[in-house]
């Protein structure tokens, strides 16, 4: 039904990662292949290619439904329709950001410090010259091909980059003066596949499914029991996602409580609900969490 595209490169193991949490497992023959199948009746075909090409051949209508970058979308103008953001990117769950960076030693402060004529190297050419048209500064602009950071001083006098922690633009030395673009990864899809009820249908029952793995992330279910005269010492405890569940066990003999929990707080939380007179009480993993 759907032709998916999926993004080759630094997103790809991270994207493999959540379809196969979701249970569309992504496979394929080997690493280098570009064609891959998900066994779900929902989704035709796959594809694996370069995320700045992605939201192109889904304008274009080559493809029903691709993942890429908002920085993509932006950079190429391309027309597709957004399903919605996906909180992960290559190494956390943060979004990436394209940013402006200057040498550490630099005297530039803003980009309102930098002079007409200013060599800029980046990936993104289209990006970075409508953000200097804005600021209404003449600037000279250089595709880079990779390895962006290193070419100031020696090349060029700034950069425009990506970054998701900062730690490579700190690495080469480099300071962030503005953020130019703040981007998600994203779900987009061609405008008439989303117009035909059965493949829009098709689209929003597999965000569910993507969504509901993101929101399991770093949650776990705490299972427990509990007499009543401790059942509120106990909920006193638990810092609910609204509200725990609570039933009578029976013959009146006290309380199951279910709730979902940070993973972060766990070794912390289970010592403390123990104390407060919970008995039983058990861990289990999350796989989704659908609201």
């Amino acid at each position: 039904m759907l032709r998916l595209v999926l993004p080759k490169g630094s997103l790809e193991k991270a994207t493999f990662d959540l379809f196969a949490e979701a249970d569309l497992t992504v496979r394929r023959d080997s690493s280098v292949t570009y064609k891959a199948t998900v066994a779900d009746p929902r989704i035709d075909s796959v594809r694996i290619l370069r995320p700045q090409e992605i939201p192109t051949y889904v304008a274009d209508g080559l493809f029903d439904i691709g993942i890429c970058g908002r920085d993509w979308v932006e950079e190429t103008s391309s027309d597709v329709v957004s399903l919605g953001e996906l909180a992960y990117s290559k190494a956390t769950s943060n979004p990436i950001r394209v940013v402006l960076a200057v040498p550490g030693d630099s005297d530039y402060q803003s980009a309102e410090d930098l002079p007409h004529g200013v060599k800029v190297s980046s990936e993104y050419p289209i990006l970075t010259a409508r953000y200097f048209e804005r600021k209404g500064i003449d600037a000279d602009i250089r595709l880079s091909y990779g390895a962006t950071e290193a070419k100031v001083p020696d090349i060029v006098d700034v950069v425009v980059d990506i970054t998701e922690t900062g730690s490579a633009l700190r690495a080469a030395g480099l300071r962030i003066i503005d953020t130019i673009l703040v981007s998600y990864t994203e779900v987009v899809a061609h405008h008439a596949a989303y117009e035909d009820p059965v493949k829009r249908h098709a689209m929003e029952q597999l965000m569910i499914l993507l969504q509901g793995v993101l929101e399991a992330r770093g949650k776990v279910l705490v299972k427990l029991n509990v007499d009543t005269e401790r059942l509120d010492a106990v909920i006193s405890k638990l810092p609910a996602m609204k509200t725990p569940t609570v039933n009578e066990l029976y013959g009146g003999r006290g309380y199951a409580v279910e709730t979902v929990v940070p993973k972060s707080d766990i070794n912390i939380l289970i010592p403390e609900l123990s104390e407060a007179g919970a008995t039983d009480i058990i861990e289990l993993p999350l796989s989704k969490i659908v609201h």
